[in-house]
């Protein structure tokens, strides 16, 4: 009698490669501090202009961060010379969060030293994934680069002027890039994401230390609203849509993947990231101020944080393909005019509006969830 044969199983390595390394996320911790160090920007001086040149400084470096993630997807950091160059990475990103607080006056040119090591480390690691097809996109990263470092010796108009030609030349790069065949591990691309967004939102937690005066009972209050409402955001994308977006992505084909990682992983993450920051403004200002009006910058930072950070589930809902965007558009627009509380009653009543907005629209999503599973059960 034959014997039966015995299932096989999938190499360990197979199973390891869809894994974040733990040097990914030591890495991811570190970018991490550029944001923190956004929000403080924001919070010590908060304006239109400050705004802007925050936004710009944020693009730059989350694009670059972004193609760290795709080249570590492709070229996993578990050789010796992988990890170096990958801490060398690291070591310029610090450069560059280190110097945000003054990158548009005195520091503009260290940023952009820091900057170029960031391309440098990139450009060769890259080059060992996919060989001299770097040339497609790697020396229009150096323009940018360049661009980077003469805003630091300029001001005014022209200096605002290279900062969006070096952004414009990342743009150009992403449309030179795309006939490069890229196999993403879904798995480890997906983890890597929601793992910088949980250290992002644990950022806007940093945010209610850094704005303690005295231990309080109207500031511990205060720290748990904080608190609340992080876990809030922290539910509206992990309790579902990631691993939805996961299965999705699972299923389609190579170019269709391609399309939802631009769109769910990079688009959407870009409101997302940012209304983080602005959060963290908003709610390090509320503490110091909980029973007093809000100026309008700092009241509409704070509301516009949690609209943002919406508007970036709603995008990242429909690249994956995921229904019901309804519920989230009407709580990004009520989020939004909680501004007008904060400017007219207190930072306290804000605070405590966008918290019931956010669990009113997680129980709006939960019972829309239950419903439509109560339906398929009693059709079927």
């Amino acid at each position: 009698m034959a014997k039966k044969p015995r299932a096989t199983q999938p190499p360990a390595s197979a199973a390891e490669d869809e894994r974040v390394t733990t040097l990914e996320l030591f890495f991811d911790l570190v970018f991490v501090f550029t944001l923190t160090q956004l929000s403080a920007r924001l919070h010590e001086s908060l304006s239109w202009e400050s705004l802007l040149q925050s936004f710009l400084i944020f693009i730059i470096l989350f694009w670059m961060y972004g193609g760290y993630v795709w080249l570590t997807n492709s070229v996993p950091p578990v050789t010796p010379v992988r990890q170096l160059l990958l801490i060398a990475g690291m070591a310029a990103f610090l450069i560059c969060a280190l110097a945000i607080p003054n990158s548009f006056q005195a520091t503009g040119v260290i940023f952009g030293v820091g900057y170029l090591i960031v391309i440098i480390v990139h450009g060769f690691m890259y080059m060992q994934a996919v060989g001299w097809k770097v040339g497609r996109f790697v020396p229009l990263n150096f323009v940018s680069v360049a661009f980077v470092i003469a805003a630091g010796f300029t001001d005014g108009f022209t200096q605002y002027f290279f900062w969006i030609l070096a952004i414009l030349c990342h743009v150009v790069t992403s449309m030179l890039s795309s006939g490069i065949r890229f196999d993403i591990k879904v798995g480890h691309f997906v983890e890597r994401h929601g793992l910088l967004l949980l250290v992002a939102l644990g950022e806007s937690i940093i945010a209610i230390g850094a704005g303690i005066q005295d231990l309080s009972l109207p500031f511990i209050l205060a720290a748990v609203m904080g608190l609340i409402l992080t876990a809030g955001l922290w539910w509206i994308y992990f309790a579902r849509d990631e691993e939805k977006a996961r299965d999705t992505m699972h299923t389609r084909a190579t170019s269709d993947r391609l399309r939802q990682a631009l769109g769910a992983y990079f688009y959407a993450f870009i409101p997302m990231l940012f209304g983080i920051i602005l959060m963290a403004t908003g709610i390090e200002s509320s503490i110091e101020h909980l029973t007093k009006q809000l100026d309008l910058a700092h009241a509409f930072a704070f509301s516009g944080g949690v609209g943002l950070f919406l508007l970036g589930t709603i995008i990242f809902r429909i690249a994956s393909g995921i229904p019901q965007v309804v519920y989230r558009s009407i709580a990004a627009v009520l989020a939004l005019l909680t501004g007008l509380i904060g400017t007219n009653i207190s930072a306290g009543f804000q605070f405590v509006s966008l918290i019931l907005i956010v669990i009113g629209l997680v129980l709006a999503e939960s019972a829309w969830g239950v419903a439509k599973q109560y339906k398929k059960v009693t059709s079927s």
